[in-house]
């Protein structure tokens, strides 16, 4: 029974430093190939414009990103890293709080419109690939009439309705709800 009890101890741990292992590969990623992204001024002014219940358009960003290469990992389909992780940051690139509705910005129909609109903001501060547009323009299909039509595109329209759910729901790190008994 010993012998058991130390053997899982042992194999949890090791999945431990797997796990801790495999996030640092993903943040060293994240920064090999978007730092000027995530350091730019506007992605970080959209820390202050929520996406889906308390998770801010930035943190979302964020996660899109980081579930796109764990889903990438997971499928092994040969891609490429950086235009999915590139692409993933500034698929809700739109810069404004769609929560906020006024007369010149009603955001009406904002799961339809934005995706225009992100890229027309990442066309205004990167150069973009072709890739890296379609993820951007097609990530909210099937709201929007033509799907994806590139492996990275189809990534990171998962990993971004994945991400969603979980904050919707609020399942996201950091936000779960305490259960009523």
């Amino acid at each position: 029974m010993e012998r058991l009890k130390k053997y899982l101890n042992e194999r949890r741990k090791k999945r431990r430093r797997e796990y801790f292992e495999r996030q640092k590969n993903i943040e060293n990623e994240l920064r090999r190939y978007a730092s000027d992204i995530l350091h730019s001024e506007n992605f970080e002014t959209s820390k202050n414009n929520m996406q889906h219940g308390t998770i801010s358009v930035k943190e979302h960003s964020i996660q899109v990103a980081r579930q796109s290469i764990r889903i990438s990992d997971m499928l092994g389909i040969e891609h490429n890293r950086r235009d999915l992780i590139r692409g993933a940051l500034l698929h809700d690139y739109f810069l404004y709080d769609w929560h906020h509705v006024d007369q010149e910005n009603p955001h009406r129909l904002h799961g339809f419109h934005h995706p225009a609109r992100a890229l027309k903001n990442a066309e205004q501060e990167y150069e973009l690939t072709d890739r890296q547009r379609e993820i951007i323009i097609k990530h909210m299909w099937p709201l929007t009439i033509k799907p994806p039509m590139c492996r990275e595109a189809w990534m990171v329209t998962a990993a971004d309705k994945y991400c969603s759910f979980l904050e919707t729901v609020h399942l996201q790190k950091g936000h779960r709800r305490k259960r009523k008994k």
